[in-house]
């Protein structure tokens, strides 16, 4: 057996770390297997870059003036097709194709002609709407019956509103192959099952980490910070820092909070977030250790996660299995991840309640680390692989 999987990065970012992931449990396996990307560069020995900077600027811009992501990048869905071709994969595992190289009517004719069993991991909303990734923000529905009049088009596109051919253009070609969807949350599947892929095989595999990595650690982060030892860490982590990941909220709860009493450390920050925050918040930008994210998340009293949308935040877990309780909105599946033995889960915008929720557990600690642990343990990225491992060989 043969497997491919199709992602924008390979071993850098999220979806980049589970395909490198997923592809050393194959090889662990004695599967043959690759990894197709055309973001940034990798040295991983499985992984083939199909296309380069000139390419995916060019596909940005065909993008932004006519309107038609993810059927720009003629060429290079050429080079993958060519890829695929001299691979021969028996099973297609695709993550995020939305990132302006891979035209979707070129690549699903091919595994459509050849055949190809495909799996899918809706990493975001993508696959099933005209354009947007997310929808919770804007309350939009109409990925339900047929897009159009997209709220969200200026994101997308600068002239041209095509979402409802490219819903179509999906819906025709989605339909065409042997799809097994793999939804990461239950809130994900739900959406699946409420879309023109409602009669595709949906399965829950959710995300997953490395419980070695992420655990309870000991470190001079507060002294380093020059944070008193008598003040409570509110921890916020992100890829990216905007209002969609909370960062509104985190500025709300920097002026309403006492600052004798609170520090807030913003992780995933640039210079750029860095103009908006106030003096009192502590900004760390982008750390690739994740030994060194693992003490923070440790240092911290309390994860706050005020996302306005999310399909299954790791972070979540990734404080928990460093024994530290999480607060987050009730948004996408975020809070499918905490139960009563590990935090707390808030309405969506109401930073009232959060507040609230922030002094209680602040105050009382009622979520152990040994509590907080257990409940990571359900994420165990070895269980979630496995789970992958199972759906490859039909078991």
């Amino acid at each position: 057996m043969k497997v491919v999987q199709i992602n924008a990065t390979c071993g850098s970012g999220s979806t980049g770390n589970i395909c490198v992931s997923l592809s050393e449990k194959l090889n662990n396996n004695g599967v043959e297997n690759y990894i197709l990307y055309c973001l940034g560069a990798s040295d991983y020995d499985n992984g083939i870059k199909y296309s380069n900077n000139f390419e995916i600027k060019k596909g940005v811009l065909e993008s932004r003036v006519y309107g038609n992501w993810g059927f720009e990048g003629k060429n290079s869905t050429t080079e993958l097709i060519a890829q695929l071709n001299n691979i021969n994969p028996d099973i297609v595992h695709l993550h995020n194709l939305h990132s302006h190289a891979c035209s979707l009517d070129i690549l699903f004719d091919w595994l459509a002609k050849n055949n190809k069993r495909v799996i899918w991991t809706f990493h975001d909303c993508w696959a099933f709407t005209g354009y947007c990734m997310h929808f919770e923000t804007v309350g939009c529905e109409k990925w339900k019956n047929r897009c159009e009049q997209c709220p969200q088009k200026k994101d997308y596109s600068l002239f041209f509103d095509k979402s409802s051919k490219l819903y179509e253009l999906k819906k025709q070609y989605l339909s065409c192959v042997d799809l097994t969807v793999v939804a990461p949350s239950a809130w994900m599947r739900n959406n699946v099952v409420n879309s023109f892929l409602k009669n595709k095989k949906c399965i829950v595999i959710n995300n997953g980490i490395d419980l070695s990595t992420f655990r309870p650690m000991n470190s001079d982060f507060k002294s380093r910070y020059n944070i008193n030892d008598n003040k409570k860490i509110l921890l916020g982590v992100a890829s990216q820092w905007t209002d969609k990941k909370g960062l509104d909220v985190f500025l709300r709860l920097a002026e309403d909070l006492s600052s004798e009493e609170y520090t807030i450390v913003l992780v995933g920050t640039d210079c750029e977030v860095d103009r908006l925050l106030l003096k009192s918040i502590i900004s760390i930008h982008h750390t690739s250790s994740k030994k060194e994210l693992a003490e923070i998340y440790s240092s911290a009293d309390v994860f706050v996660n005020p996302t306005k949308e999310d399909t299954f935040p790791t972070v979540n877990i990734e404080a928990l299995a460093c024994g530290t309780p999480v607060i987050t909105f009730d948004a996408g599946g975020s809070a499918e991840i905490i139960d009563e033995t590990c935090g707390s889960v808030v309405k969506k915008d109401d930073v009232s309640s959060l507040e609230n929720e922030i002094k209680r557990i602040t105050a009382s600690a009622p979520f152990s680390q040994e509590n907080c642990r257990i409940r990571a343990k359900k994420y165990d990225a070895d269980e979630k692989y496995d789970e992958y491992m199972k759906l490859y060989f039909n078991e």
